[in-house]
């Protein structure tokens, strides 16, 4: 796998450069990449949970569409227009993080080895590297690089593209489907922005790794929307990398699932021209015909083809070692990265828990000075107030003093100022009032004396007389 330093820099510098959406169930279709259908009307029929829409971008602009399973991991078809063929195929594998964590603010394709640690359960919907490592297999794209120019090339190279296949099958498809749409279908088609390119995988009961499902057929359905337009389908047996079987897309649709409509209307197949229908099936019988026995014609293509396959017999063991390397360089990049993140986000922690403590000192610092400077003016009230309110207290008790004196009558005044002079004036009489009663009191004593002795002395007289016999008259 080669690296590319212009996406590298690309992603540091700026990056919303390579973006790939996830579309919601609430959006229409594939939203903004509904442009890479017939009449803006994505295919039908493919309903299962784990059928996720993604609308590929790079630099800010939709690129194609892809129907990606969750469930194998793969994707289920491809959308994409031809623009021409790029130069040089430079390749930079990235990831969807939305795929795997929908909550995550990550919005774009990314380097896997970029959001280790930053995207919950990465790996649990789509392919990573990893998965192809040692597998045997190659990360086989449905919508080859090679019929994209530069920017739309750059977009291809994501896993959510890609399914898995063995290198000469990989090959073959991306010969077979170039030599196809450049040579067959391209010229004919009136206008060649209304070609409408379709690349799917059917996936089979094989699993690499037991994660990723490896396709049992490969598929292309084309439509071209123009006067005189046409469809046609072409499928390859992955068990034989020489197939390339044409049909009808009506034929193919029955291959795929149950109710499976892959064109608006057909996109013309009932009313298709008859005479460029048979001029692109000769175009493709005689690029099917070339690859298979076209080499017989002379001797030194023959020499050549022989050349090359044993030069690729001796180069595969280097290859297989480069990518070994390079899969150990890209896991020790990425425990780099991972611990450097670590150590980052420590630090970033441990200073941003010392900012927002210092920043609760200084609220609470704040906040009890505020609340002094606050209190002053109302204590300096409530004083002022108190001492209002004494006064108040005050005026009214003289006031309440007032009333009360002037409420006194004069005649008890005056007898109140006349009371020492009647006071002295009286003492004369109390005396001789004193010396009479004291008088009286004695004389009452002696004249009680004198009753109670002449009572006792009748009582005894009076018994004597009663009780004593009487004597004699001399006696």
């Amino acid at each position: 796998m080669k690296t590319s330093v212009v996406v590298l820099l690309c992603l540091a510098l700026f990056p919303g450069c390579s973006r790939g959406r996830v579309v919601g169930e609430d959006e229409g279709g594939f939203a903004e990449c509904n442009v890479f259908f017939p009449g803006q009307v994505p295919p039908e029929g493919f309903r299962e949970p784990f059928h996720v829409k993604i609308c590929q971008q790079y630099n800010k602009e939709p690129r194609f569409a892809t129907l990606y399973s969750t469930k194998d991991k793969i994707p289920l078809y491809s959308a994409f227009k031809y623009t021409k063929a790029a130069q040089n195929e430079e390749e930079s594998w990235l990831v969807e993080p939305q795929i795997d964590d929908p909550e995550n603010d990550l919005h774009e394709m990314v380097h896997e080895a970029d959001i280790v640690g930053t995207v919950a359960n990465l790996g649990a919907n789509q392919a990573l590297t990893s998965d192809y490592v040692g597998s045997g297999y190659e990360r086989g794209l449905l919508n080859p690089s090679l019929l994209n120019e530069e920017d739309f090339q750059m977009a291809t190279y994501t896993l959510t593209n890609a399914v898995p296949l063995s290198p000469s099958l990989s090959k073959s498809w991306h010969r077979d489907i170039g030599r196809v749409v450049e040579q067959a279908l391209v010229p004919h088609c009136s206008k060649k922005d209304h070609l409408y390119l379709l690349a799917g995988a059917i996936p089979s009961n094989v699993q690499v790794k037991g994660k990723v499902t490896v396709p049992e057929t490969l598929w292309l359905a084309a439509c071209c929307d123009a006067p005189e337009g046409w469809s046609l389908g072409l499928v390859k047996k992955t068990n034989d990398e020489n197939s390339l079987a044409d049909l009808t897309v009506g034929e193919l649709e029955k291959q795929l699932l149950a109710g499976v409509h892959l064109f608006k209307g057909s996109c013309g197949e009932d009313n298709q021209s008859q005479e460029k229908t048979e001029a692109i099936l000769q175009a493709v019988s005689q690029i099917r015909s070339g690859e298979q026995v076209g080499t017989s014609d002379n001797e030194e293509a023959k020499d050549s083809g022989l050349v090359r396959k044993v030069a690729g017999i001796i180069a595969t063991p280097f290859i297989k070692l480069l990518e070994l390397l390079i899969y150990v360089f890209v896991e020790l990049v990425k425990f780099v990265f991972y611990f450097l993140w670590l150590v980052i986000k420590r630090v970033v922690g441990t200073v941003l828990d010392g900012v927002y403590s210092l920043w609760n000192g200084v609220v609470s610092y704040l906040k009890a000075i505020s609340m002094v400077l606050i209190s002053i003016p109302y204590d300096v009230g409530r004083v002022i107030v108190n001492i209002f309110l004494g006064f108040l207290e005050i005026v009214q008790d003289v006031a309440s003093l007032t009333y009360r004196i002037l409420r006194i009558p004069v005649g008890f005044v005056l007898h109140l100022a006349a009371f020492p002079y009647y006071s002295i004036c009286a003492i004369p009489s109390v005396l001789k009032d004193l010396a009479t009663g004291i008088g009286g009191t004695f004389s009452l004593v002696i004249d009680a004396t004198a009753t109670l002795v002449h009572g006792f002395y009748y009582l005894a007289g009076h018994i004597v007389k009663r009780f004593v016999p009487k004597g004699s008259s001399d006696d």
